[in-house]
């Protein structure tokens, strides 16, 4: 997936609170830090060192732009997001997946371009993913890819509308991946307009990027969002709906793929529209788990 610049999106307030942007998730355990108290304000101080504790209570967190991309916290949820690694984990990072539920609690999404060349072509072979990877280290483990498992329409003609793969993760540590990190929702059938959160690894840095927008139809299979940044490397994006603050988990309805294999800007990116065939392919993914 190839991208270039575009025009800057227009503000739509709101978005971002509907699909779980704001920082109300909570901070990944390994990112929890406690710090000092700061020292007592000297008597006429103002600003926000004496606001009250009510009213810090009551301060809304800072809210990006609607598609506007920066880097997200290291949350519970943006572990679940993490890059594809060649080489078993110690090549390069190429795209992007996360853990979706499953029965068996091991199934990870992502493009189908990313796993398999297409028509001609076939599976890629020895790679793993890394979960909430950030600068150069792996915070939730690497996990190898066992098994892979992408449409016939994809692998025998290149199909755009079923550019979704699915890829199944070994143990690591005798645990499960959904079992140590939890996983959001397969979610089909949702309608081309919804507020999503789209969180992913361009190749040429060490870090996630996340964008909140509205997705539009861009045609009867294909999804479109403008984000900037999405660049090569985030192919296989979750877009994450429905997020739910109490359980810190959504719906991922689309994936950075599809049409022109995601995109040929940086700052606007499609996805096949997840139907019943899509549907389908999840299902055989999960009868692929041992």
């Amino acid at each position: 997936m190839r991208h270039k610049s575009a025009a800057a999106v227009a503000l739509l307030a709101g978005l971002a609170a509907v699909a779980g942007c704001a920082t109300g998730d909570v901070p990944a355990r390994s990112a929890l830090v406690s710090a000092p108290p700061s020292s007592s304000p000297s008597a006429g101080a103002t600003g926000p060192a004496l606001w009250s504790a009510q009213r810090m209570r009551g301060a809304k967190p800072f809210r990006h732009p609607p598609g506007v991309s920066h880097t997200p916290p290291p949350t519970t949820s943006n572990a679940r997001v993490g890059a594809l690694f060649s080489h078993g984990g110690s090549g390069d990072h190429f795209c992007t997946g996360s853990v979706v539920d499953s029965p068996g609690k091991s199934v990870v999404i992502t493009a189908a371009h990313c796993i398999h060349a297409g028509k001609g072509g076939g599976y890629q072979t020895d790679l793993a993913f890394v979960p909430g990877y950030r600068d150069g280290q792996a915070p939730n483990g690497t996990w190898p890819i066992t098994k892979m498992v992408v449409d016939d329409h994809w692998a025998q003609s290149s199909d755009p509308g079923y550019d979704v793969g699915f890829v199944i993760v070994g143990k690591v540590d005798g645990k499960r991946i959904a079992d140590v990190l939890g996983a959001n929702r397969f979610g089909y059938n949702a309608g081309y307009d919804n507020s999503v959160r789209i969180t992913g690894y361009p190749a040429a840095g060490q870090d996630p990027i996340s964008c909140v927008n509205k997705t539009t139809k861009f045609q009867t299979d294909q999804m479109k969002v403008e984000c900037t940044g999405y660049s090569g490397g985030t192919s296989g994006s979750p877009w994450l709906t429905h997020f739910d603050h109490a359980t810190r988990t959504g719906e991922v309805i689309g994936v950075i793929g599809g049409y022109e294999t995601g995109g040929d800007t940086d700052d606007t990116s499609y996805s096949p529209y997840f139907n019943d065939a899509i549907k389908s392919l999840y299902d055989k993914a999960v009868s692929e788990e041992s």
